[in-house]
């Protein structure tokens, strides 16, 4: 037979060292502090400018013509994603807009900013539509398209 002799001050140190485990394990799991550093993470908005945009020439017998454009054309988002569209009015005196397919509607003046908040949910290809320059007769079509990826 094998004996153990366990001296007092070596079961102090366990009886220590197993309180100290209980009580940071309590702290780990009650601590507000104590929560997943993803949750901390501040959520992120990307931001897409556009600018409003006039094109102007002169057919050869001296008639002009003028046609209004978003600048840039055309956007890319990742589905799910959180966007600010600002469109910044540099010409026409304002464009009333919508962006076909949602209820997202707003007016760009000259000389200010618009900030539209976006968010799609479904891919697809979405038209920002100026309502004043639709066709070619009213110096459109002003169309942007964003793409949903």
């Amino acid at each position: 037979m094998h004996f153990f002799v366990v001296k007092k001050s070596a079961l102090y140190l366990v009886g220590v060292l197993a309180l100290l485990a209980i009580i940071g394990s309590f702290w780990m799991n009650f601590n507000s502090d104590a929560t997943p550093a993803i949750s901390q993470q501040k959520e992120t908005i990307r931001e897409i400018h556009l600018v409003t945009g006039e094109f102007k020439s002169s057919k050869e017998d001296g008639k002009e013509i003028e046609a209004y454009r978003w600048d840039p054309g055309t956007i890319f988002v990742e589905k799910g994603e959180k966007v600010r569209l600002k469109i910044l009015g540099v010409n026409g005196k304002e464009h009333p807009f919508i962006i076909e397919g949602t209820d997202i509607k707003g007016i760009v003046k000259k000389g200010e900013e618009t900030v539209v908040p976006l968010q799609f949910d479904k891919e697809g290809t979405y038209r920002l539509i100026c309502m004043i320059h639709t066709q070619a007769e009213n110096s459109g079509p002003m169309i942007a398209y964003i793409v949903v990826d």
